[in-house]
């Protein structure tokens, strides 16, 4: 059977006119804005009405674009050449979608998907988003593969490892037993986790799984917390939020890793490492430190490679 493989993830703007294209798409998706068309059609336009000038200019100040993609593809080429099959992205919301690797694939007689999730943790917004964008865009073609879809693999041993191996490299030079490690998930409204999403929990079990494992590698904090970014609008997302830990510390020295990112994006380059760090040089924080994703690193490389070898 002849096998390929998709890297799912949201994607990021490749140029400020793809910014709007990322917020409109964004907030079209039914498991993003679970309400009915019409009301999330409305909502979707305030929301990207609201949000499109400050995107834009978040991204000019990033160079013009999200880094995901560039990255996205690097690491694409290091899975393909340790695993042999044909590997490609699909992002949800920005090109390169899934439908230009799907016809690659269809013409190729490609009978099997193996799905990895550029998300670590399971959500409804993320990984059951990107998989049903699979299925509905194979169905459109005509094209019927066997799809498998890899599991979460937050609490993954070698996947902490890597883990903790980035929060290792942001903490040279340093003493970490006096540094608070900050812990920092995408936030989800807690309306989507009261009808069921598991993400909570799995962000609390990864928490769990590092603390262990940092504890065992004897890297020692003085304090490791959870915290939850990139709120948007007035309902009630899982807390605590990021910006408010950061405006009442117990520490003045804290270094934070992107619990629920692999490749770094806006949000890691651009929300953690400069809008958060904004609210620490007020407040007087004797250091912030930010702490890169895994990206494209040989090691997040092979343990791909090896997660498609065993679901295969």
């Amino acid at each position: 059977m002849k096998r390929a493989v998709l890297l799912l993830n949201m994607g990021g703007p490749n140029n400020i006119e793809e910014v709007e294209l990322f917020l409109r798409n964004m907030f079209a998706d039914k498991n993003i804005l679970p309400m009915n068309p019409w009301m999330r059609r409305m909502i979707g336009n305030m929301i990207v009405r609201k949000r499109l000038a400050e995107a834009q200019e978040n991204y000019r100040q990033l160079g013009g674009k999200s880094p995901l993609t560039e990255i996205t593809l690097s690491l694409e080429a290091k899975v393909e050449e340790g695993t042999g099959m044909p590997v490609r992205p699909a992002m949800r919301y920005v090109p390169p979608f899934a439908d230009e690797a799907l016809r690659e694939f269809q013409a190729e007689g490609v009978e099997e998907l193996i799905l990895f999730p550029m998300y670590p943790q399971y959500s409804t917004t993320t990984t059951k988003s990107s998989l049903e964008d699979v299925q509905e865009r194979c169905e459109a073609m005509g094209y019927e593969p066997k799809i498998r879809l890899i599991e979460p693999y937050y609490d993954d041993y070698d996947y902490v490892a890597i883990q903790a191996e980035m929060i290792r490299q942001a903490a040279k030079g340093i003493d970490t037993s006096e540094y608070d490690l900050i812990l920092s998930a995408h936030g989800l409204p807690m309306s989507i986790i009261k009808a069921g999403d598991p993400y909570e929990k799995q962000i609390e079990a990864n928490v769990s799984a590092l603390k262990i494992y940092l504890r065992e590698q004897g890297i020692i904090f003085k304090n490791i917390r959870l915290a939850y970014q990139s709120k948007v609008g007035n309902a009630a997302w899982l807390e605590p939020n990021l910006a408010d830990l950061l405006r009442k510390p117990d520490n003045l020295k804290v270094l934070i890793f992107p619990l629920a990112f692999t490749v770094d994006n806006s949000e890691t380059l651009f929300e953690l490492d400069r809008e958060h760090r904004e609210i620490a040089e007020k407040i007087g924080y004797e250091d912030y430190r930010v702490a890169r994703c895994p990206n494209d690193t040989d090691a997040f490389a092979r343990f791909i490679g090896e997660k498609i070898a065993a679901s295969a």
